[in-house]
């Protein structure tokens, strides 16, 4: 059977379907339930969140589902970002802010602490699948999780980073090819380097590392993941596939974007957060382009435009908000994940039945 592997076997799931765990609301408890009951891998985003909101939100998708599902979280950077670059930032922001009638927003220094808590109450809550983007645990947070029987899933862009990945104790690696949607896992190359196309990027990896390696990037169908495992990889993980999902938390604007856009829309940008990501293009793109090389890094950049982006989409402005989308938008569905699972299921047993 094409969905019985060492990843299926591993995570105890059905289907070797993970939903991409994207921060910033996008993953509801609901979704991940829904994911998780259909026999894939739901995914919690809490890259963003409080240790409280964290801990309360692992807790109701317990109550939902009894399947395994996951928890993503960021691996701390603390760039060293001037006063100068934030005023100089703060300068180009000035008129969208007058326009949303907002304040400056104070800057601090980012908690590298909110990590430790994050990873403290993963290990509380015993998260049957932690995984990791921006770059990788220590060896001994990835034994830690290990004791409590947590798997461990990393994220790589390049054979390189899945290389360092393996050399950490990471359990499985995923590989985000340069289609997908939001932000990029790069880590140990620029950018630019690292911007690897999955089907080049998945039979690479495979040849090179011991773990099972996870397709990421532009999959959004059966033919997608019948690709990907034909290429080496054990299982897809699926991000702008579940955006459009009906459980989805994502605003509207950004739905809707999805739903009507084309391959030739989704840009790489570095204006919403400072550091680059895959969304379709609109004017805070395109105005704030000449200047993206002179942004401070992520996070700060992401603090400086967070009241921007959700005022925005308060007051209905597609144009200044982030709209995450990998590069098939024109597959994208308006359904509930259960649906699209299925739909995927069918479309692969077909095409292993006619090929």
């Amino acid at each position: 059977m094409w969905h019985e592997n060492e990843i299926t076997r591993k995570l105890d799931i059905q289907y070797p379907i993970i939903q991409a765990g994207m921060a910033g609301g996008t993953t509801t408890p609901e979704l991940i339930a829904s994911v998780s009951n259909a026999g894939g891998l739901g995914t919690l985003g809490a890259g963003y969140m409080n240790p409280k909101h964290m801990k309360q939100t692992i807790q109701k998708i317990k109550k939902l589902t009894n399947r395994p599902f996951g928890v993503n979280v960021f691996i701390s950077e603390t760039p060293n970002v001037s006063e100068k670059e934030i005023e100089k930032a703060n300068e180009l922001l000035r008129p969208f802010r007058k326009e949303l009638k907002l304040t400056e927003p104070k800057v601090t220094k980012p908690l590298t602490h909110l990590f430790e808590k994050q990873m403290e109450i993963i290990l509380e809550e015993r998260v049957p699948v932690c995984s990791f983007t921006f770059g990788v645990p220590s060896k001994e947070e990835v034994q830690q999780l290990k004791q409590k029987g947590t798997i461990v899933m990393g994220t790589a862009t390049t054979v390189k980073e899945a290389m360092i990945n393996e050399e950490h104790g990471i359990d499985m690696v995923v590989m985000q090819g340069s289609e997908a949607g939001g932000h990029r896992g790069t880590f140990s190359a620029s950018f630019d380097k690292a911007m690897i196309g999955t089907m080049a990027l998945i039979p690479q990896t495979v040849d090179h590392v011991n773990i099972p390696v996870i397709a990421a990037g532009g999959i959004m169908d059966g033919r997608g993941v019948l690709a990907s495992l034909t290429l080496g990889a054990q299982a897809v993980q699926m991000g702008t596939a579940f955006v459009t999902s009906l459980e989805s938390g994502a605003n509207k604007q950004q739905i809707e974007a999805i739903l009507t856009s084309t391959e030739e829309h989704p840009v790489i940008t570095s204006a919403f957060s400072g550091k680059p990501a895959r969304g379709i293009q609109n004017e805070f793109i395109t105005k704030m382009a000449p200047y993206e090389r002179s942004l401070p890094g992520y996070p700060v950049q992401h603090t400086l435009t967070k009241q921007i982006r959700s005022e925005a989409a308060k007051q209905n402005r597609p144009e200044w908000v982030h709209l995450w989308s990998g590069q098939s938008p024109r597959l994208s569905k308006r359904k509930s994940a259960a649906s699209i699972i299925a739909d995927i299921v069918s479309q692969v047993d077909d095409l292993v039945k006619y090929r």
